[in-house]
């Protein structure tokens, strides 16, 4: 998007067309299995790429609108096999990071996923924003703007009050569903349950006082939020930051952000030197085993490849770092830090220091450019410990981007391509990752130079940009000509 918009557009437009999508809303996973079902992030790719092109393009962010309308029905209709609002979705992407086989159970039941759950709650919101902006030019969709709003508060009312959200634990957790006897809380510690922080958004005061029809809907929403709870926690929050923002919506409280980020940002749990790992290092030692109907399985920290046989063995979700979620939790913390200015967490946990939510995500977005940064001794943790890309001068300035990132040294693992999503760190190197209170065909800012990492040269380029630099310098000492 930042190269080529056009492009970006049309990549996500393409998915959506009828030879793509099903007829039923379903878009296809991957080539093997078109039935498998990915997190629901397109709503909020369209978002990003329609802000990052100057948010303009209105017939771009309507046209996705109106084929995500018809996925977001799929999902409701065909992923809520209970219909109480929590979902399922088996793989989700995330195929390896628990004792089975999500997509295949063991046993007759079902899963209530955490992750498929908050990925949801993650979805309403993002279609809600689209259709606040939409909004402005056309009141029409003011009507669709409520019904996301309820949507979200369903499902978040679900997530908090039906056992995906352990109070004693301070984490949220999957929860298989047997028949005959009682629900089984599988209590492992992994991102899964750190995916429902990515469900908050907040609303301007003049995103709810576009239309006579929107004000009243608001009022009701928002007086009936007052009485209604999730647990210990307000449904909707009417909050006032620096961006004038009116409505904070979230799956989870200050408190339950706090406690979530105890265990996030324990280094001895999921906090990696290079970002959050996809399972808790302590089941390295304690590694988590659950019986279902006599079938005993094992998930355990594995920093690197997976050793389990699941999916042919080529599944890697056990330890490693992987920027897509990664991101998209920086991100989410920096929307929190705009409504909960005043929150502070521990980071790195036990270590003492208090952190606000910006510093915590600025904290992760360092910790995921030193992948690729020369260390003290010159090598860049993304080159492992590989001769050639170590120590040879033609190679060791050529970065990979790597499919996902050893859990505790960083190192790159899988394909070495995957710039679709390894790409991110670009983004993240802008600074651009986060800045949601930018206004409309605003440039987001970027970081300070001090924060920006200086990329690594050759000694060819660093030559070149001296020269350019003495040159742009004597160009300026000349006196101006007057007109």
């Amino acid at each position: 998007a930042h190269v080529d918009p056009a492009f970006a557009k049309y990549q996500l437009i393409a998915l959506t067309r009828e030879w793509f999508m099903h007829p039923n809303g379903a878009l296809p996973a991957y080539e093997w299995s078109f039935d498998d079902v990915n997190p629901p992030v397109h709503a909020w790719a369209a978002l990003n790429v329609y802000r990052i092109d100057g948010s303009r393009d209105r017939e771009f962010l309507e046209r996705i609108f109106h084929k995500l309308l018809i996925n977001f029905t799929w999902w409701v209709n065909r992923v809520d096999a209970e219909g109480n609002n929590l979902f399922e979705g088996g793989f989700l992407g995330l195929d390896n990071i628990g004792p089975f086989d999500r997509s295949h159970l063991p046993v007759q039941g079902e899963l209530e996923q955490s992750d498929g759950t908050a990925w949801m709650a993650f979805y309403s919101l993002a279609m809600l924003t689209i259709a606040v902006e939409l909004a402005r030019d056309n009141r029409a969709y003011d009507v669709v703007i409520t019904k996301f709003l309820e949507h979200f508060v369903s499902i978040s009312r679900a997530m908090n009050e039906q056992g995906l959200w352990d109070q004693e634990e301070g984490f949220f957790f999957d929860r298989l569903s047997v028949p005959g006897r009682a629900p089984i809380e599988l209590r492992y510690r992994s991102i899964l349950g750190v995916l429902p922080l990515l469900a908050g958004v907040g609303l301007r005061q003049t995103d709810v006082e576009g239309g006579e029809s929107l004000r009243k809907r608001f009022a009701w929403f928002t007086e009936r939020a007052r009485g209604a709870r999730i647990g210990a926690q307000e449904v909707g929050s009417l909050r006032e930051s620096a961006l004038g923002d009116s409505l904070w919506l979230s799956i989870v409280d200050a408190d339950k952000l706090r406690r979530v980020l105890v265990e996030a940002l324990d280094e001895e749990s999921l906090l990696s030197p290079y970002g959050l790992r996809a399972l808790s290092r302590r089941h390295l030692a304690d590694p988590f085993t659950v019986e279902v109907g006599g079938v005993t399985a094992t998930v355990d920290y594995e920093p690197a490849e997976s050793t389990s046989g699941m999916f042919g063995g080529n599944s890697n979700w056990r330890g490693p770092v992987w920027f897509p979620v990664n991101y998209l939790v920086i991100e989410a913390l920096e929307r929190f830090a705009h409504s909960m200015a005043d929150v502070t967490v521990e980071c790195p946990t036990g270590s003492g220091v208090q952190m606000s939510l910006h510093e915590v995500a600025d904290v992760l977005r360092r910790r995921l450019i030193s992948i690729f940064l020369p260390g003290p001794d010159g090598r860049r943790p993304v080159h492992g410990w590989v001769p050639r890309l170590t120590d040879d001068p033609e190679w060791r300035d050529l970065v990979f981007f790597h499919e996902y990132f050893h859990g505790d040294n960083g190192a790159g693992l899988g394909a070495s391509h995957q710039t679709g999503w390894t790409g991110l760190v670009a983004d993240l190197i802008t600074g651009r990752c986060g800045r949601v209170g930018t206004k409309a065909g605003e440039a987001s800012k970027p970081p300070a130079p001090e924060e920006a990492p200086e990329p690594s040269t050759s000694p060819k380029a660093a030559k070149a940009a001296k020269a350019a630099k003495t040159t742009k310098a004597a160009k300026q000492k000349q006196p101006k000509k007057s007109k």
